[in-house]
């Protein structure tokens, strides 16, 4: 019994059962994370492959056209003829338009007959979602032309043609109007400018008269330019495009209205391949539509990658001195360690808080502020005094400033006393030897601090809805137009975006595989931010060996 006790008590202090508890723990959480992306990425990547459409024969004789997005069996359906249940299919039917919604379920012994024609088509429509039927021309009389081996060709001759339209159409409105517009908004700040103080000097006057013409000239270009874009609308309305659904009725589309058509039965496996890649990379470049369920996520990602660029230019500076006073400068005492103890405890405060003061002291006091000294000509309309990606930045950067000092603390700590020593002996001041020596020993621990801020910043949500993020963002926060960045503007934020579609969409069911894969992109456009300063903090590793770090 002794020699028993001995031995559990020898294991017990040997503490191979906690290590094996941690490892097993450590092989949990990463089942666990790879489950998760194995999920997101399931559900998220299989939106853009072309599915099969099937065409379904009911028994009420009742005919429908729709891709089969999953199946299960109907609950209390087990019987003893049935020890395996009934089935129901689910099926996505299209046409919201025309049957109020875009998925329905089917019972399996419903279903009289299924087949795949190769004539089914797919239309993504710029509103009310896909549509599937077999597609026809409408010829110039407003009757349907007659199908024959050349009418699919025909088709994608005129839906590319409309593609070339719809691109001209968005070139007039954003880049010619635009800039007529930006340029209009320009000359009558100006004008505002000038009245602010009610009496005009007769340089003042002189001014003011080249302004009125410049506007009236700017407005003439306008209408011009509207002429034009009303032209193009009528031209993209003129050619119509006859879809005839599964159940008999047919249904125009004018090609403005139409983004793209497929044949997903008529097309080989490197086919799909092909369209597969085209989808995912429109996915990622392009707009967003249909209230952010249909689309792309491009604004969002340029949202979130700027933003994330602002927040490290704001937070990194300030963490850093902030951390070097307090290790280097700063006499140790119950001042500095309540300092250090408010700093860690900023750190779990929640993000909300952060939102609420960013949206009363940047936004209201700072911005309005600014508004009053410097754009006082835009008012009441605000420039800053509104949320917009500075303010949403620095709310971050606030957020986020407790880990970066704590870390470039710990980084300051583990430099070896012998380099400060060794460098003030060979004459350098304190500043020198903390420029050239501490600092650059310390960089891996700064930039530890810099990827847990990174990460924790580009997926808050809740402090941004308070101070710049949007729905939907029309003109990004950087373009072509004097200043070029733009950082009053509002934006659009992945994580933002992923909350709007799966919780505020008017068509959730829809939505589902795009909240699946923006998440993907935001997790991706995570690693990839945190794998460049990992790699930049090797290298630094590597440069100083000699250091702890």
């Amino acid at each position: 019994m002794g020699k028993r006790a001995d031995s559990m008590k020898d294991f017990w202090l040997s503490g191979e059962l906690f290590v094996w508890m941690t490892a097993s723990g450590v092989a949990v959480s990463l089942l666990m994370v790879g489950a998760m992306l194995a999920l997101i990425m399931v559900n998220g990547l299989g939106q853009f492959w072309p599915a099969t459409l099937h065409q379904i024969v009911l028994k009420t004789q009742e005919t429908l056209i729709g891709q089969l997005v999953g199946q299960e069996v109907i609950p209390n359906s087990v019987t003893l003829d049935r020890p395996d249940g009934l089935n129901r299919f689910r099926y996505r039917v299209g046409n919201r338009d025309v049957f109020g919604s875009e998925y329905r379920w089917v019972n399996g012994d419903d279903i009289i007959s299924t087949s795949r024609p190769e004539d089914l088509t797919f239309v993504e429509r710029r509103e009310w979602g896909p549509a599937f039927g077999r597609l026809g021309i409408v010829g110039k009389d407003g009757k349907p032309e007659a199908s024959d081996g050349q009418t699919w060709s025909a088709i994608g001759a005129l839906v590319q043609e409309s593609a070339a339209l719809r691109h001209r159409i968005e070139h007039v409105e954003r880049d010619e109007i635009g800039a007529i517009n930006y340029r209009l908004e320009k000359v009558r700040r100006e004008r505002r400018a000038l009245m602010l103080d009610g009496r005009l000097s007769s340089r003042e006057a002189d001014v003011d008269r080249r302004l009125v013409d410049q506007i009236a000239t700017l407005e003439r270009d306008y209408r011009a330019k509207t002429v034009t874009l009303e032209q193009l609308h009528q031209e993209a309305g003129q050619k119509s495009l006859l879809l005839t659904l599964a159940n008999g009725p047919t249904l125009r589309l004018t090609l403005d209205q139409v983004v793209a058509v497929s044949r997903p039965n008529d097309m080989t496996w490197s086919d799909k391949s092909v369209a597969y890649l085209h989808n995912l990379w429109l996915f990622v470049s392009s707009e967003p539509r249909e209230a952010n369920t249909e689309g792309g996520i491009f604004p969002a990602i340029f949202g979130t990658v700027l933003m994330v660029f602002l927040m490290t230019i704001a937070v990194m500076p300030f963490g850093v001195m902030a951390a070097v006073y307090l290790r280097e400068y700063a006499r140790q005492g119950v001042l500095v360690r309540l300092v250090r103890i408010a700093v860690n405890n900023l750190a779990g405060v929640p993000s909300i808080v952060f939102g609420v003061f960013g949206l009363a002291f940047f936004v209201y006091a700072l911005g309005g502020t600014i508004d009053q000294l410097l754009f006082p000509e835009s008012l009441p309309n605000p420039t800053f005094g509104t949320g917009g990606i500075l303010w949403a930045s620095l709310t971050l950067a606030l957020l986020t400033v407790p880990v970066v000092i704590v870390a470039t603390e710990e980084g300051l700590s583990a430099v070896p006393r012998d380099f400060r020593e060794g460098s003030v002996g060979l004459g350098a001041t304190k500043f020198e030897t903390i420029w050239h020596v501490i600092l650059p020993c310390a960089l891996p621990g700064i930039l530890t601090g810099l990827i847990l801020a990174m990460a924790r910043a580009a997926g808050e949500v809740a402090p941004l809805m308070l101070t710049g993020v949007v729905k939907l963002a029309p003109a990004l926060p950087l373009d072509g137009y004097e200043p070029f960045l733009h950082l009053d503007r509002k934006f659009m934020h992945l994580g933002f975006h992923i909350y709007d579609v799966g919780f505020q969409s008017p068509n959730v069911e829809a939505a589902k595989p795009m909240v699946y894969m923006t998440t993907l992109i935001l997790i991706l456009m995570v690693v990839l931010l945190n794998w460049t300063a990992v790699m930049l903090r090797n290298r630094l590793r590597k440069r100083f060996a000699m250091s702890p770090v």
